[in-house]
């Protein structure tokens, strides 16, 4: 079962969420992933949650400030990590102890904006318990960890966080000219020396004919996904796909009680300069192969971007962000395949005892059939 809602640093009592009551003793109900309903800590009564995958709203790029929906469904509030950076998203009444990204106790409230509310989202389906076992046999495995991380991990410190993407669809044209190349074949002859004697020999000499060519090329891009957070970084998001976007369903607030979810750290604005750089890469890719031949050079491309469209989504990721030795080191789970990657610390005592053990073998090696 999920985790109980964070508490700050404080003097006061845990603050709980009220805002998913549950109907039988008025608990705080959260959504539970092996069960994918909403479950009372207290009671244990469960309650459905309805699953729409249809009618995902996807929203006009250039009327986004003033039209965006930035109704999350309830009351919200951003704390900011000082150490980090990362701005997350809580229920009003829900507080955090530590930062989810850098395991920082330094947190404070905001007076931003959640922003604008994500269309669609993958609920989680691997529990904190599953993650957990995960986390476990991982640094178990890790022989150069120190002995000491292994034996003082914190499991409490394994968050699940809802990750911000933008996807954007629009549809281009693109004018371009080039250079074209074909090779073709001439015979030539030259003289070579062979056994002390010049002999005249022919041989086939790869040429390239250069055409001049111009045209236009037109596609429609459908869901170009785009990392909207800065803690999170591409390399690492690369590492725990595949993300399964056919399960996204619409957004409902439901799914975030008893998670987190990160405010997106690059805006909308920007993370359409990321998508064009990406449409821009696949269209001259493209376009060389409607251009043909054997060589494509000085390609230059214009290309004009119509109805353009993004939406908002939340991917899920189980963090556990910890620190060992004024480092932090970063554990995470894809909340819905259970693809790993993580960080750790290296014991040098550990890699200097491998090297004198490698050293000891091969001169004992060495020894050995040197006096045979």
């Amino acid at each position: 079962m999920p985790d109980t809602p964070y508490v700050e640093n404080s003097d006061t009592k845990q603050e709980e969420t009220d805002r998913f009551l549950c109907p039988s003793c008025g608990g705080n109900m959260v959504f539970d992933p092996k069960k994918q309903k909403l479950v009372c800590l207290y009671c244990s009564n469960e309650s459905e949650i309805n699953f729409e995958k249809g009618n995902i709203n996807e929203n006009d790029f250039y009327n986004a400030e003033s039209t965006g929906n930035k109704n999350w469904g309830n009351e919200k509030r951003i704390i900011k990590c000082e150490s980090c950076g990362a701005e997350t998203v809580l229920d009003e009444n829900s507080t955090a102890q530590f930062c989810a990204f850098c395991g920082s106790s330094h947190i404070i409230k905001t007076e931003e904006s959640a922003g604008i509310v994500p269309e669609s989202l993958i609920p989680f389906k691997i529990s904190k318990d599953k993650a957990e076992e995960l986390f476990s046999n991982w640094i178990k495995k890790l022989f150069f960890a120190p002995k000491a991380l292994k034996s003082s991990y914190d499991m409490k410190r394994m968050n699940g966080v809802y990750i911000p993407f933008w996807t954007y669809d629009c549809d281009t044209l693109s004018d371009y000219t080039a250079e074209k190349g074909t090779y073709y074949y001439v015979t030539e002859t030259e003289w070579v020396e062979q056994n002390g004697e010049r002999k005249q020999v022919t041989k086939q000499v790869r040429k390239t004919r250069w055409d001049f060519v111009s045209g236009n090329y037109s596609k429609f891009f459908d869901d170009i996904l785009i990392n909207a957070s800065e803690q999170i970084n591409k390399h690492i998001i690369i590492k725990l796909e595949p993300f399964n976007l056919n399960e996204l369903v619409q957004y409902k607030p439901e799914f975030l009680s008893g998670f987190l979810a990160e405010r997106y750290s690059v805006d909308l604005k920007s993370g359409w300069k990321l998508a064009e750089e990406t449409i821009e890469s696949d269209l001259r890719f493209q376009i060389q192969r409607q251009i043909g031949g054997d060589e494509v050079r000085s390609l230059r491309v214009s290309t004009a971007y119509d109805a353009i469209k993004f939406k908002h989504i939340l991917l899920p990721i189980w963090i556990s962000a910890y620190m060992y030795k004024r480092k932090v080191y970063r554990f995470m789970i894809n909340g819905q395949t259970g693809e790993v990657d993580g960080e750790s610390p290296v014991s040098i005592i550990k890699v200097l005892l491998l090297i004198l053990g490698i050293v000891a073998v091969i001169g004992g090696a060495y020894f050995f059939f040197s006096n045979m």
